[in-house]
C-alpha cells in the first residue's frame, strides 16, 4: 500500500462519521508517510508518534487507527493523538 491508498483508506474510514483527516495535508501526510515507515519496520502500522516499547499488548494499542475517542487528547483537542484524525465541525 503506498501514501495516496493508504489516504484513500482513511477517507473512506471516516465516512459517515464525527471526524475526518486532519485538513492540513503536509501533516497528514507525515503522519502517513510515518506509518508506512513503521509497517516496513515492523509489520504493523503503528503510529508514528507513540513509542512502541517492543511488548505486544502495548505495541497493538498502537495500531492505527487506534481507539483515539477514549483519548484525552481527543477529547481536550478534538483530534487523534498524532493529528491525523480530527472532529469535524458542524
Amino acid at each position: 500500500m503506498n501514501k495516496e491508498e493508504l489516504r484513500k483508506a482513511f477517507e473512506r474510514f471516516t465516512e459517515k462519521n464525527d471526524f475526518k483527516l486532519n485538513p492540513d495535508k503536509e501533516h497528514t501526510d507525515s503522519a502517513i508517510e510515518g506509518l508506512l515507515e513503521n509497517e516496513k519496520r515492523y509489520g504493523l502500522k503503528l503510529c508514528p508518534c507513540r513509542l512502541r516499547d517492543d511488548t505486544p499488548e502495548r505495541d497493538l494499542e498502537l495500531l492505527c487507527p487506534c481507539n483515539f475517542k477514549a483519548q484525552n487528547t481527543w477529547k481536550e483537542k478534538g483530534q487523534c493523538w498524532c493529528g491525523l484524525f480530527v472532529k469535524t465541525t458542524s
